[in-house]
């Protein structure tokens, strides 16, 4: 493809209808800079070529601008001198180089056309870029705040979610110790009335042995 058939590629695509109908937009629009920085460097190059045609045509035309002069102060010279027929030849000359002007006048006027429309065609084409790299910067900037968000919104969940295990295994540690404080409470409950039994049961005793001995 010529580069200026890209150029109408480029200029005349809808950015935004390509991009939606992409599988991989940020791909896309990747591959779309590239394209049109090549084509850029097409432009510019061509362009620069016809800027140098362009200096040479107009060094050209100034010389022979010169050499006309030179001839008709020569011309003139001759008439001074009585020298009609160097005069004569002067001139002929002169008309000579004169004709040698008008393509170079009319290659000037066409390649300051051409420049011209090449740098317009530059300037869209950079404009264009600068949207597609603004739109592509854009999409990266949105990846990246998802990607931040995502790894905010896990570390919280994490966190969270540690916190309520924590707080879980607290509670189990306190339902575990009191369920042993109770145990442990039962059991000297159950001792203490036993000692109590065993107290009551040796005083029995004694008052028994009291009795038996008054009989």
């Amino acid at each position: 493809m010529g580069v200026f058939s890209r150029f109408l590629d480029i200029v005349n695509a809808n950015i935004n209808a390509l991009l939606d109908k992409a599988e991989d937009p940020e791909k896309m629009i990747r591959l779309m800079i590239q394209e049109m920085e090549d084509t850029l460097i097409e432009l510019k190059s061509s362009a620069a070529a016809k800027m140098a045609t362009l200096a040479k045509s107009k060094r050209e035309y100034n010389e022979f601008e010169e050499e006309m002069k030179r001839w008709q102060a020569r011309a003139e010279l001759a008439i001074s001198k009585g020298r009609e027929d160097l005069a004569r030849e002067a001139l002929l000359a002169k008309r000579q180089v004169s004709e040698r002007l008008e393509p170079l006048l009319s290659q000037i006027a066409s390649s300051e056309e051409l420049i011209s429309v090449a740098k317009s065609e530059i300037d869209q084409i950079e404009q264009k870029l600068a949207s597609v790299k603004q739109k592509y910067q854009t999409m990266v900037d949105r990846a990246n705040r998802a990607k931040e968000e995502e790894v905010v919104n896990t570390t919280m969940r994490r966190s969270t979610d540690d916190r309520f295990a924590e707080m879980q295994d607290q509670i189990d540690r306190m339902q575990a110790s009191n369920e042993l404080n109770r145990r442990n409470a039962s059991l000297d409950e159950q001792f203490r009335k036993l000692e109590e039994m065993e107290e009551l049961e040796a005083e029995l005793d004694e008052l028994r042995k009291l009795a038996g001995g008054k009989e």
